[in-house]
């Protein structure tokens, strides 16, 4: 028997189809019935024209003829040629000959067991067939079955790809699946349903074309589950098709429930990743913001204070405490912003060609010059990117190149050409090069976390805190939000190099959203 046919159905890739296992037909019982009025006559021209006339020999000739008349036609035809034959053993080859009459006794007794033994083997071989048929068919069932399971395993897990599994192979035009969480099903009522209700049905998953969205729409119904019903449109159902119905029933609920525990994983996950953001912001604000707050609070005092007279130069130091805290908050809090719709991927860049240097001024704005080097060549070509983006992807890379090695110059470069490509596509990169402690294999990806610090504590030489360990995030989640790649690579000699690198700008680039994008 073949096993299950596998064709192809344009959607997921695959789609079972049954082997049709065809019975003894009514082409088969014509076929043995003619076969019956044809070869019994057939065996006794031959032996005639050989000229062999032994009883017990033809009589075994007229019972293999029964016997391979059952294996074609079955029961009936068998049955036929079982008869033919024994009155044309009587005629033909018992005494006497030529006639109908038996002389002896022993021969009739002999007729009679042929007849019986010919119809007794025909219904065994007949029998035999059709539990062979129904094995072949249950094994082509059980056979398709472990194989769409296993295809399901593999496959997308979606209720649509399944129920296009379960339409080819019932032969139908079109499946509806329907589930409720009202008062059981129309033939099950929930115990603490009120009389006369009826429970609330709703579409989860279709296939096909007009898919039928009631019961009356409907050509076939089958609950599945207390809680699924699945609606058919299309050819009757025969027996085979309302076996496997039942079995694609198990396969519903399994595919269901898989589709809820990855919901309930997936929202569990994001609940915990909420609980850690919101710890840790709180932790932020507790500490990391707090600071700046105290110093802008202490320094408004001291000059809110009417008795006291401060020379121009302490005014002075005391305004610009005010304004390097109030940077310092301002950077925090956007920072904090960012991450939130890094994290609910809610960035929607609005890209456009920039070259590296047109985004230094606004990037390095606040930042001690006197400590970078801007050695970026002449004419490079433009990047794919947007421009706040961009922006805030250099300053917190920069100002953290500046916080972790103290003592280093920190040098911006930048290149294209041959061998730097982004996701497959000719690109460009930026290098932000410094020479500090420079950071472990081990720490590399722990750095780009949200909330991680390098070495969880303040910046050697800062008088502050360190920050609340979200600006390399930041940075990446906005470079791979514009398409490209942030990277750490060792500076040779040690430090720390960050490498930017974006698609090259092509003039074809689009706003995700059709109207703006960007930091808006």
């Amino acid at each position: 028997m073949a096993g299950p046919e596998v064709q192809s159905n344009g959607a997921d890739g695959v789609l079972l189809r049954l082997p049709h296992v065809r019975g003894i037909g009514r082409g088969r019982l014509v076929t043995g019935l003619v076969l019956a009025l044809l070869l019994p006559p057939a065996v006794e021209v031959l032996v005639t024209v050989l000229g062999f006339r032994n009883f017990a020999m033809i009589m075994l000739l007229q019972l293999a003829v029964a016997v391979a008349i059952a294996a074609i036609g079955g029961l009936w035809p068998a049955v036929v040629a079982a008869v033919l034959g024994s009155f044309l053993l009587n005629y033909f080859s018992a005494e006497p000959v030529g006639s109908l009459s038996i002389a002896d006794p022993t021969t009739l007794f002999t007729l009679v067991v042929f007849l019986a033994v010919a119809c007794g083997v025909a219904l065994a071989v007949g029998l035999a067939t059709r539990r062979a048929q129904e094995a072949a068919r249950s094994e082509a069932e059980a056979t398709a079955l472990s194989e769409l399971a296993l295809r399901i395993l593999s496959s997308d897990g979606s209720l649509e790809s399944f129920l296009e599994k379960v339409r080819g192979n019932l032969g139908m035009e079109s499946v509806t699946l329907l589930g409720t969480q009202g008062p059981g099903t129309a033939g099950n009522p929930a115990p603490n349903a009120a009389p006369g209700s009826h429970p609330t049905w709703r579409v989860l998953a279709s296939a096909g074309p007009n898919p039928p969205v009631t019961h009356a729409a409907a050509d076939h119904a089958a609950v599945v589950d207390p809680f699924y019903t699945l609606l058919l449109r299309g050819g009757p159902l025969t027996t085979q098709h309302q076996r496997l119905l039942a079995a694609f029933g198990a396969f519903v609920v399994a595919v269901r429930e898989r589709q809820q525990l990855v919901k309930s994983r997936r929202d569990n996950l994001r609940l915990s990743e909420g609980n850690k953001m919101r710890t840790s912001i709180l932790r932020a604000v507790s500490h990391d913001l707090r600071t700046p707050l105290a110093g802008i609070k202490l320094a408004v005092s001291s000059l809110r204070q009417e008795e006291v007279q401060f020379p121009p130069e302490v005014e002075r130091e005391l305004l610009e405490t005010i304004e390097n805290y109030a940077d310092r908050l301002d950077h925090l809090v956007d920072n904090l912003l960012d991450m939130s719709r890094i994290t609910a991927d809610a960035v929607n860049p609005l890209l456009a060609g920039i070259s590296w240097t047109e985004v230094l001024p606004e990037a390095l704005r606040g930042v001690a010059r006197e400590r970078l080097r801007n050695e970026l060549p002449a004419n490079l070509p433009a990047v794919q990117a947007d421009a706040g983006m961009l922006e805030r992807v250099v300053a917190n890379i920069v100002e953290n190149a500046l916080k972790y090695a103290p003592d280093s110059d920190v040098v911006l470069t930048a290149r294209a050409g041959a061998g730097i490509t982004a996701g497959g596509t000719p690109a460009s990169e930026l290098r932000v090069v410094d020479h500090g402690r420079g950071v472990s294999p081990a720490e590399v990806l722990e750095m780009f976390r949200p909330f991680q610090r390098l070495g969880d504590s303040p910046a050697p030489g800062t008088k502050v805190s360190g920050g609340i360990g979200l600006g390399l995030a930041v940075a990446k989640g906005f470079t791979e939000a514009m398409g490209g790649t942030l990277a750490a690579e060792p500076t040779p000699g040690g430090g720390l190099t960050m490498v930017v690198t974006l698609p090259l700008w092509t003039g074809h680039g689009e706003d995700p959203l059709g109207i703006e994008g960007g930091l808006a």
